[in-house]
């Protein structure tokens, strides 16, 4: 059995999910009785569009003392938005002027959250995340997707391989808030891209179709998927008020309406293929329903709504907390499974 670990797309919203992180650790470290548990030991593959991309590089980041062992735990991964959301997400004089009037294509200045990156990851590579993975971006000049593959890294070296810091800023350029990230491989290919959130802003998809390319062919019924989404818009658009309103203005909308139709067909296909093969509980989505008593805008990063985000996580995690021991026990019990799968086999 191949468990896979999803994350969406969604700004600073990615506190939702990194709540369902944290949570998820401190059970299985509670449910096992080891204090060094980590995410990392008990999903063989991961996969995250934009905030979800980050995520999964944080918590797949190589320690640098055991490179074999997670450098961040759930809550330092969590951490990276609730300490840095606020400044991420800072607009301020000439461009906060211009962005507000439509005169300029991105409203944030990129090389903070550059910095930040930095700081977290330093020069790891793409090839050194300590499980598979796969991270979604998109090439405006070939006008297609671009897969961030750890794996591919290491089997094909420089030409496909990348510091994870850029392979997180390319991920979260997201239009209209970020410029452009042109970045280049290891052996010093230029990549333009944006945020995989254009196709994929929930991943899960892709990674189940990923990993049917492994050279072991695996049965549908071989995969385990748990998806973790950063909440479900009720917003709505009135059309006469976007007749009405400038271009430039009316992007950041359409670009929400986007990014929301293509999770909401994600996870419509999803729960169908896993329907269909019988085994609908192998496909387990967590998110809130409800974004009424949060801001949900990619990029409202005020304390205040900081502070919102994390009591609507809270909620939800309570709300849903049956369903979370499952997956905790499913977790644990595939995990043993896969152990003894190995010792048979070297028996």
């Amino acid at each position: 059995m191949k468990t896979i670990l999803s994350i969406d797309g969604g700004g600073i919203k990615g506190i939702i999910p990194g709540m369902v992180l944290v949570e998820l650790e401190e059970r299985l470290k509670q449910r096992t009785g080891n204090p060094n548990t980590f995410l990392a030991d008990y999903f063989d593959y991961f996969a995250g569009t934009s905030t979800g991309g980050i995520l999964i590089c944080l918590i797949l980041c190589p320690s640098k003392e055991d490179p074999k062992k997670p450098r961040f735990t759930a809550r330092e991964a969590l951490n990276l938005y609730i300490e840095n959301g606020s400044k991420i997400f800072e607009s301020k004089g000439v461009k906060k002027f211009f962005a507000d009037i439509g005169w300029v294509t991105e409203r944030y200045d990129a090389t903070v959250l550059e910095d930040i990156l930095l700081k977290y990851f330093e020069d790891v590579k793409l090839s050194e995340l300590i499980r598979p993975c796969l991270i979604t971006a998109y090439n405006i000049e070939l006008r297609k997707a671009h897969f961030f593959r750890q794996r591919l890294a290491r089997i094909r070296g420089d030409q496909r391989d990348f510091f994870v810091r850029d392979v997180c800023r390319a991920t979260s350029a997201a239009p209209t808030y970020f410029s452009v990230a042109e970045i280049h491989s290891l052996s010093g290919v230029r990549y333009p891209l944006l945020d995989g959130g254009i196709f994929a802003t929930n991943p899960s998809l892709s990674a189940f179709v990923e990993i049917k390319r492994e050279p072991e062919e695996l049965i549908p019924k071989d995969i385990y998927i748990l998806s973790l989404g950063t909440g479900v818009s009720k917003r709505s658009y009135d059309s006469d008020e976007l007749k009405d309103t400038k271009a430039l203005f009316v992007v950041p909308a359409l670009l929400d309406m986007m990014m929301g139709a293509a999770t909401e067909t994600s996870h419509f296909y999803m729960k169908q293929i896993f329907s269909f093969l019988g085994i609908p509980d192998h496909y387990v989505r967590l998110e809130p329903l409800n974004l009424q008593s949060v801001k949900e805008q990619l990029d409202a990063a005020s304390p205040r709504n900081i502070d919102r985000l994390m009591a609507l996580a809270d909620r939800m995690i309570s709300q849903r907390s049956a369903v979370i021991d499952i997956i905790v026990d499913n977790l644990i019990k595939l995990k043993l499974n896969q152990k003894e799968a190995i010792k048979d086999s070297k028996s």
